[in-house]
């Protein structure tokens, strides 16, 4: 009933960010004062070989490399005034590659693409974010394109080697009493929470999308954006945005925030608050039911919960909707992603574990008007690891964030073992049939 897909998306070490290097006062004053010293000549040959090295791998490298310059320009004694050169050099000693995929790229989500104007003969553009891994384990967010045809066949975007980091901006004073606007209870919002935790980036509209990266850049989430679950969330007639919810991880603790875009040029990232937030793996539904909006979660690392709120920044209240009964799924559920909308109901994929770790998807059906009913299931795991797919960064995994629905097909972006990601197409029709029939 189900067919694995051929395309295949996994890590490209040549993809790397160029990040500004920090170090002390003391070696940033001595790393200054050494290349200031430098003979005019001396200066433009080391720039020189930096440039052949390393040029070719960025986009836009001598921007970034100025960039990075201006951070520790303060270090400078302000009669002296550097020229280019000496800045350009300076700020390659304070940059830095990071190889975001090093480790693993897993877990990814897939949404309708917001301009279809390219997509022809029936088919759809979607974008897809991915969990990347590098040093040290922390993990950012990437994304790429393509088109799924009539037939639920995928062609992906041509690939390149570069990734590229969006600018950030901080919150003033303005800003501040902007989004302190869009919480329900501004009283229990501390000022310094919001602002250490709330941010917009922008990327160059000219970079393609399957180059951009959303790395960590906040104290709530400095170690980590894990696993994010897209859906596209419509209010109204007119009012459409992208959501992500991710687990933001610093290390010591983690909690569910929100991506929000409405073009994958320009995100918001917002805090949210409320008793039901400090867990991971929070799916939004694409629309409010009966005027609230609704989330699936694992509030126990257990088991499968249906959260109601009518502000979407705040959450306090979660039901169990289903525990563990099967043998597969014995260890813990949880949803794959968002729901899906179809005539019969609510579609959730799920994440089931279990004997020996083992990680399966599965479905479930829930009623349209009271999603807290669940009127379908399987009797069994709709995808599972095969010999190809149990071996890698964290073995015995197929795992997803979230599906589309195109044509009669549900197109399932899935990773395996935390080593890449495939894709997995099923008839909608039979797939309900199935759901419908369940004892």
């Amino acid at each position: 009933m189900l067919k694995k897909l051929p395309n295949e998306i996994t890590a490209n070490p040549k993809k790397v960010i160029l990040q500004f290097f920090e170090l002390n006062e003391t070696r940033t004053r001595r790393i200054i004062n050494f290349v200031l010293s430098l003979p005019k000549n001396n200066v433009k040959k080391n720039l020189e070989n930096v440039f052949i090295e390393f040029s070719s791998r960025h986009r836009h490298f001598e921007e970034i490399i100025l960039s990075h310059y201006k951070k520790i320009e303060k270090y400078i004694h302000p009669d002296t005034v550097p020229n280019l050169e000496q800045k350009l050099l300076l700020g390659s000693y304070f940059s830095k590659e990071y190889s975001i995929s090093s480790a693993a790229l897993f877990n990814p989500s897939i949404v309708v693409h917001p301009d279809q104007s390219d997509a022809e003969n029936g088919s759809l553009k979607f974008v897809m974010s991915m969990r990347a891994t590098g040093e040290g384990h922390i993990s950012s967010i990437v994304f790429e394109e393509g088109i799924v045809d009539k037939n639920g066949s995928i062609t992906l975007k041509e690939k390149t080697n570069y990734s590229c980091l969006p600018v950030k901006t901080l919150l003033t004073s303005k800003d501040l009493k902007a989004e302190k606007k869009i919480y329900k209870d501004q009283s229990l919002i501390d000022d310094e929470e919001l602002t250490s935790s709330n941010y917009k980036c922008k990327f160059n509209s000219k970079i393609p999308l399957n180059e951009r990266v959303l790395f960590p850049s906040s104290p709530s989430e400095i170690v980590g954006m894990e696993d994010v679950r897209l859906v596209r969330l419509v209010e109204g007639q007119n009012k459409v945005k992208y959501i992500g919810t991710y687990t933001a991880y610093n290390g010591r603790t983690f909690r569910t925030q929100f991506i929000e875009t409405e073009d994958f040029s320009e995100f918001s990232i917002r805090r949210l608050y409320g008793k039901a937030i400090n867990d991971k793996g929070m799916a939004l539904f694409p629309r409010k039911i009966k005027n609230k909006f609704v989330m699936t979660s694992r509030q126990d690392g257990e088991n499968l919960f249906l959260m109601y709120s009518d502000n979407l920044y705040h959450w306090d209240e979660a039901e169990i909707i289903k525990t563990p009964q099967n043998a597969w799924d014995l260890i813990q559920l949880g949803n794959c992603g968002s729901p899906i909308e179809t005539d019969d109901g609510w579609l959730l994929i799920t994440h089931a574990v279990g004997p020996v770790r083992k990680y399966v998807v599965s479905a479930l059906l829930l009623d349209l008007d009271d999603p807290s009913k669940i009127i379908g299931s399987l009797s069994e795991p709709l995808i599972q690891p095969n010999k190809q797919e149990r071996e890698g960064y964290v073995p015995n995994v197929v795992y997803s964030c979230g599906s589309i629905m195109h044509k009669k097909y549900l197109i399932i972006p899935y990773a395996f073992s935390d080593s890449g990601c495939r894709f997995a197409k099923i008839q909608i029709k039979k797939l309900l049939q199935r759901l419908k029939n369940f004892n």
